[in-house]
């Protein structure tokens, strides 16, 4: 029995150490593991980048290809080691960050199957985002979750918001294709509803645009409405950053079980899947 306690225990250290290493940035050996791991990641998008200048790519593409695979075998395993440490590893899997690990690894694989996967490898620049984490620039952090609890209580407000633009699009280029009589680059609804949609976004390609006075007035009219809903959404967001910003402060440290962060400043367990935050 207390063998089993002794190999349970070495496991549960193990484990425990590896953690502290790949989730955490508050001893030397993690912020020198998160460090590295931003370095790898910035020289992969680099290298990524110059591989898609024709001139560069005929000189190095075997090198870069073979950095590529480095770079590949070498987020693969710390993928699989970030998934080891964690006692729920599927937590991980489908919280943000660990989407935009598997996301940032799945082009290398995909490449060997389809031609022209790899320049999918940018979306390794997602990861970069760790490093609010390794310096623990908390008030970062809180922004960031403000932000995205701004974002999430608008979305009911926006949709209902952008329903109602689409609506006025759909009505004034109707009229406008009515008012210029199928001449002047209106030739049917669909293309006046894509001179309405750029004209009230204050876009303005000025590809069509109409010649007669009354298109002319339709056409002032749609700007005048363009610029006064542009800053709507502005205004509900900002509303929401408002709300957000009075709630409580939250914990930069990652749990344990499922390596998830964003925790209160106060709570003592996982609001995610509700294990101990302290060992």
């Amino acid at each position: 029995m207390n063998k089993k306690q002794n190999i349970e225990g070495g496991e549960a250290d193990w484990r425990f150490n590896l953690h502290e290493i790949i989730y955490e940035s508050n001893t030397p050996a993690g912020k020198a593991f998160d460090i590295g791991l931003l370095i790898a990641i910035f020289t992969s998008i680099i290298v990524v980048m110059l591989d898609s200048v024709i001139s560069i790519h005929a000189n190095y593409g075997h090198l870069f290809n073979t950095l590529e695979w480095i770079f590949a075998v070498l987020f693969t395993i710390e993928y699989i080691l970030r998934l080891v440490c964690i006692k729920k590893p599927m937590r991980y899997v489908v919280s943000p960050l660990g989407i935009i690990d598997l996301i940032a690894l799945l082009p290398s694989y995909l490449g060997i199957f389809f031609i022209g996967a790899q320049s999918l490898l940018v979306f390794r620049a997602f990861r970069l985002l760790r490093v609010f984490r390794i310096f623990k620039l908390g008030q970062f952090l809180t922004e960031i979750n403000f932000l995205t609890q701004a974002l999430k209580g608008s979305v009911r407000k926006i949709s209902i918001f952008l329903l109602t633009v689409l609506t006025i699009t759909v009505i004034l280029g109707s009229i406008m294709y009515l008012v210029e009589q199928r001449e002047n680059g209106f030739s049917n609804i669909p293309e006046s509803i894509y001179w309405a949609i750029v004209t009230i976004t204050t876009v303005g390609y000025g590809d069509i645009s109409p010649i007669t006075p009354m298109g002319k007035f339709v056409a002032s009219v749609v700007m005048l409405i363009g610029y006064a809903i542009i800053a709507v959404p502005t205004g509900i967001i900002t509303h929401d950053i408002a709300v957000a910003s009075r709630q409580k402060k939250e914990l930069t440290e990652s749990c344990p079980s499922c390596g998830r962060e964003g925790h209160d400043s106060n709570a003592l367990f996982c609001k995610f899947c509700g294990s101990s935050l302290y060992r």
